[in-house]
């Protein structure tokens, strides 16, 4: 599921919640090849992930074969539509004129047609209007004009009976009772076909709504050179549902100076007035700032899952009491984190197995003084009551104070104990993190190495 359907499928969403409506769901699986059952999981999935829940069972396009080809019978008799005997030899012929002549295909077959009882294999065509031209009164792009002369008479049924996208998608649509299409612009084409379709029918047209493409950071087409594409991607990039689905609506539209808004908030607000017509940019900076702020706000225990799903998907090694440790650390790091694999970075200190080997240029940090200075410590923490973070720092800083010579006094050493070749907050935070036991431990096995 692409990032751009993903958005499409957003502002879908906050549309329909917005006006009082029905966010619908259609799998359009008339391309029988294409249409896989990984491609269609992959649909449900990504909607899943980003918690947008549709409002009543989802569609099967191909289910409803019959329907369309009532609806192609219907428009034969009305004579919005016409049967073309052209074979393949004829078709290939006329595609070369029509490219060389600038035009759309003709078939000889819209003025005749074939004798009674004909068993000639044949497809259904629109009979598209040859004069005037076709407007199409999009909320996005504005009025859209299409002149008559260059629209094809498509195809709505193939030879073997089969019905087309733009028939298919026109007959679902009224049938499912969709009063406004909203959907990528690369589909503006086909709305004036579509809108044929319809009249051809005798069907109020919806209201269309077409949304500029998302393009990198560079102003061209979003492609793999850019990074991720899929929202199966975004969510394994450590990127929150919540942040995903603030950041897209974000992407091509607006309210005001508003960067950080709930989703009722983006449903009261959305209009489609206010849909920037011109493509939107993926800003990597924008949505790690959306996202962080998301980590911030989200349950430590959610997070802690997340974290330690990352961490198995690594490999990475999970002490037994991995999760104990996790629910310890989660709080205190957290707020550095603009993903949740930075966030799984950041607990790695407090996985480590004891004892912690110091290699040559850790050594180095250990002097005679500092050991002694950090013996003092280890008692003093020892009968240290309070293991909160504040309290804590409260009792480094006394113990500071009482030293001489500051945090540079003994600091430096004591993060490379604790922090165990891994990242780690500041030094309050990771003994919080670590525990009394663990902390305390760790100090004592690093100086039982230096002896």
């Amino acid at each position: 599921m692409h990032i751009g359907t993903a958005r499409t499928a957003l502002f879908n969403l906050l549309y329909a919640r917005h006006a009082g409506g029905r966010f619908l769901l259609r799998i359009e699986d008339t391309d029988r090849e294409r249409s896989t059952a990984e491609a269609v999981g992959a649909i449900f999935e990504g909607l899943r992930w980003l918690g947008l829940e549709v409002d009543e069972a989802p569609i099967f396009q191909h289910a409803r074969s019959d329907r369309h080809r009532a609806a192609a019978l219907e428009m034969l008799e009305k004579g919005a539509a016409y049967r073309c005997y052209m074979t393949i030899d004829e078709l290939g012929q006329e595609r070369e004129r029509a490219r060389a002549e600038g035009r759309p295909i003709r078939s000889p077959w819209r003025e005749r047609t074939a004798e009674t009882g004909s068993n000639l294999p044949f497809v259904v065509r629109l009979r598209a209007p040859l004069q005037g031209e076709t407007v199409v009164r999009d909320k996005v792009k504005g009025d859209v004009v299409f002149q008559n002369r260059q629209l094809d008479d498509l195809i709505l049924l193939r030879a073997d009976g089969s019905p087309t996208y733009n028939l298919a998608v026109v007959v679902d649509d009224h049938d499912m009772g969709v009063t406004h299409v909203i959907r990528g612009d690369d589909h503006l084409n086909n709305a004036a076909r579509q809108m044929l379709i319809y009249q051809g029918l005798g069907w109020r047209v919806p209201v269309f709504a077409h949304l500029p493409m998302i393009h990198g950071p560079d102003g061209a087409k979003l492609s793999k050179r850019h990074g991720a594409q899929a929202v199966s991607e975004f969510a394994g990039m450590g990127y929150l549902p919540e942040a995903m689905r603030n950041y897209l609506a974000r992407l091509g539209w607006g309210h005001g100076d508003d960067e950080i808004f709930s989703d009722e908030e983006a449903a009261r607000w959305f209009e489609l007035e206010h849909v920037v017509a011109s493509p939107a940019r993926l800003d990597w900076a924008k949505l790690n700032h959306v996202n962080q702020h998301y980590i911030r706000l989200a349950d430590d225990r959610r997070l802690a899952g997340l974290a330690l799903e990352a961490l198995r998907s690594r490999g990475a090694h999970l002490p037994a009491d991995a999760e104990a440790r996790l629910a310890r650390t989660i709080p205190l790091v957290k707020e550095g984190a603009k993903t949740t694999l930075e966030l799984a970075d950041l607990t790695l200190f407090a996985l480590a197995d004891r004892p912690i080997a110091l290699g040559e240029k850790e050594r180095g940090a250990f002097t005679e003084e500092v050991r002694a200075r950090l013996g003092r410590l280890a008692g003093v923490l020892e009968a240290h009551g309070d293991w909160t973070p504040a309290a804590l720092a409260e009792r480094l800083k006394a113990f500071a104070a009482a030293e001489g010579g500051g945090f540079g006094a003994f600091g430096p050493a004591l993060r490379i104990i604790l922090a165990a070749g891994a990242v780690a907050p500041d030094l309050a935070a990771a003994l919080a993190a670590l525990g009394r036991s663990e902390a305390l431990g760790r100090v004592t096995d690093a100086l039982s190495q230096l002896r």
